[in-house]
C-alpha cells in the first residue's frame, strides 16, 4: 500500500481518498478506522436548568439510567439525556466508554481506582468520587478490556 499526503490550505477539513483496483480487508479497515475516528468527536446534547447545553466525550465521567431517565455526569454536573443507553453506546468511542451494567456506561479515563477484593464484582472509583460497580455479566469484559 502506498501512503500520500498532500498539504493544500484550500482545504478546510481534511479529506481522504482510498484507490484501488477491488475491496479488500485493508481497504475495509481503513474505511473502518476513519468513521471510528469521525465519531469521536461526537457531541452530546444534555439538558440542565431548561437548557440544552452541547457535551464533549472528554467532559462525561459516567451514564445512567434511573427512574426510565438516562443522566450525564459530566465534570460541571449533572445532565438529562434524551438518548437512549444503547444509542449512546453507538455513538461513544468504545475504546474509552465501556458498559460495567444494563444501566451504566462509563468513561475509562475518569476510573481512579478499582476495588477487585468483591467476589464477582469490580467496584470503580471515578475521578468525580462516586462509585460504580461493574455487574457480574459485564466483568470478564472488563477484565479483558484493561488486561487484568
Amino acid at each position: 500500500m502506498q501512503l500520500r499526503i498532500k498539504i493544500d490550505a484550500n482545504y478546510e477539513e481534511p479529506e481522504a481518498l482510498i484507490t484501488t483496483a477491488h475491496m479488500t480487508d485493508e481497504v475495509n479497515r481503513i474505511i473502518d478506522f476513519i468513521n471510528q475516528t469521525n465519531t469521536v468527536s461526537t457531541i452530546i446534547p444534555g439538558i440542565r436548568n431548561d437548557k440544552v447545553e452541547l457535551l464533549t466525550q472528554d467532559s462525561l465521567i459516567r451514564i445512567y439510567a434511573e427512574g426510565g431517565k438516562v443522566y450525564a455526569k459530566t465534570i460541571s454536573g449533572l445532565y438529562q439525556l434524551r438518548l437512549r443507553l444503547y444509542e449512546l453506546e453507538e455513538r461513544l468511542d468504545d475504546t474509552v466508554f465501556v458498559r460495567i451494567s444494563n444501566s451504566e456506561i462509563v468513561n475509562l479515563k475518569k476510573v481512579n481506582s478499582l476495588d477487585l477484593s468483591f467476589v464477582g464484582t469490580i467496584c470503580m472509583e471515578l475521578s468525580n468520587g462516586d462509585v460504580s460497580y461493574v455487574s457480574r455479566r459485564y466483568v470478564p469484559r472488563i477484565k479483558k478490556i484493561l488486561g487484568l
